[in-house]
């Protein structure tokens, strides 16, 4: 599916709610509905897509950028420099421009979580009626195309053989920042040899030790590794704009007997989810398949994240996998597993695995051993 034929698809959802023009601000979704992914800092840009037009409000840094990637209808260019060609600084006043050329009884759709605060005003300003259209949005992202699949398996590929180079290569002595260089050298080799004119993004980290593991979410830092260390490697790779990730729980050296037993509770809790994920089935009735298991041991006080959440163009997506989510699961859908248990004196647990939802059964597309015996070197 390309750009085009997403757009059609927003104009589908245009028409059934009797609105005029969608006002796309979040970067992932001008992405996906573009084929623009810009470095944007602070330099906003704005899609808006009307029934037979779309404009693109943009930085001149970006012009040269949006037109070899977007087939837009109109650049609407904002400059950073004094010139003397006349050309407006003021991305706001742009912005109002595109206003302007709209029927000031409009009905205008647009992003709650996503617009600021300031936009929305002067949209009010204007006696535009707004509806908030972030969940029509999330649906059509939610649903992968087959192309959409096929790209997040490649990433999928990549960020296994990632991990491996990493994990294969720890060692006594060497800092998490040195173990994650394995990794990242690899996936340097595979992309430069292989993916000829593609672009990567990558995300890693790597805390050690019982403290470190404790906070699931902390960068990788000069910390150097221990005889015993738990280590938890989590990584995700995109290519070309789509995403997989796989995240394995390990040891260099001889975990302590605890540990093991965490260790085995958070694999049977990962498994669980695994095997119940498929078509048919609610997002909470996964969450609670690997809940039950971590229930059963007397580990639930020791959750602090849901199951498990969307990916592709984004590191977490909707929708997500938690105990109030009552969503039938679909084909086409992509989620990350990864239940976690995170004790105080013992260490954090996560294993994390990406699967694509099929009418014929899940589809795992992220690979590496989970037992712990393979988990120690």
């Amino acid at each position: 599916m390309n750009t085009s034929q997403r757009v059609a698809r927003l104009r589908e959802v245009l028409k059934a709610r009797n609105l005029d023009a969608a006002i796309i601000f979040n970067f992932e979704n001008q992405y996906y509905f573009s084929g623009l992914k810009a470095i944007t800092y602070s330099r906003p840009i704005i899609l808006v897509v009307e029934e037979n037009k779309q404009s693109l409000i943009i930085p001149k840094v970006e012009e040269n950028h949006a037109k070899e990637k977007t087939d837009v209808d109109s650049l609407y260019i904002y400059q950073e420099v004094r010139n003397s060609s006349g050309e407006s600084t003021d991305y706001k006043a742009l912005f109002n421009d595109v206003l302007s050329k709209l029927n000031n009884h409009s009905k205008i759709g647009i992003e709650y979580g996503s617009l600021p605060t300031d936009f929305t005003m002067s949209l009010q300003s204007q006696r535009f009626e707004i509806e908030d259209i972030q969940q029509d949005v999330v649906d059509l992202r939610s649903i992968k195309s087959e192309e959409e699949i096929e790209a997040i398996k490649t990433s999928g590929d990549l960020v296994s053989g990632a991990l491996k180079n990493t994990l294969e290569n720890s060692s006594i002595k060497a800092s998490e920042v040195d173990i994650d260089y394995f990794g990242n050298q690899f996936l340097f080799d595979e992309i430069s040899k292989k993916f000829t004119n593609s672009t990567l993004d990558y995300f890693v980290m790597s805390p050690s030790g019982i403290e470190r593991t404790n906070m699931p979410h902390v960068f990788s830092n000069t910390r150097k590794l221990e005889e015993g260390d738990i280590i938890i490697h989590s990584r995700q790779v995109g290519l070309n704009g789509y995403r997989a990730e796989c995240e394995r729980t390990y040891f260099v050296g001889e975990p302590s007997e605890k540990q093991k037993e965490v260790f085995d509770v958070m694999l049977r809790a990962h498994n669980a989810a695994l095997d119940f994920i498929k078509v048919g089935v609610t997002a909470k009735e996964v969450d609670e398949a690997a809940l039950r298991v971590i229930r059963e041991a007397g580990l639930e006080k020791y959750v602090s994240h849901r199951t498990g959440h969307g990916i592709g163009i984004g590191q977490h997506e909707e929708p997500y996998l938690r105990f109030d989510n009552d969503l039938e699961l679909k084909a086409g859908m992509v989620f990350c597993i990864e239940p976690g248990i995170y004790v105080p004196g013992v260490g954090g647990f996560r294993h994390s695995d990406t699967v694509v939802l099929r009418e014929d059964g899940t589809e795992i597309i992220t690979e590496y051993p989970r037992e712990l015996e393979q988990l120690i070197f």
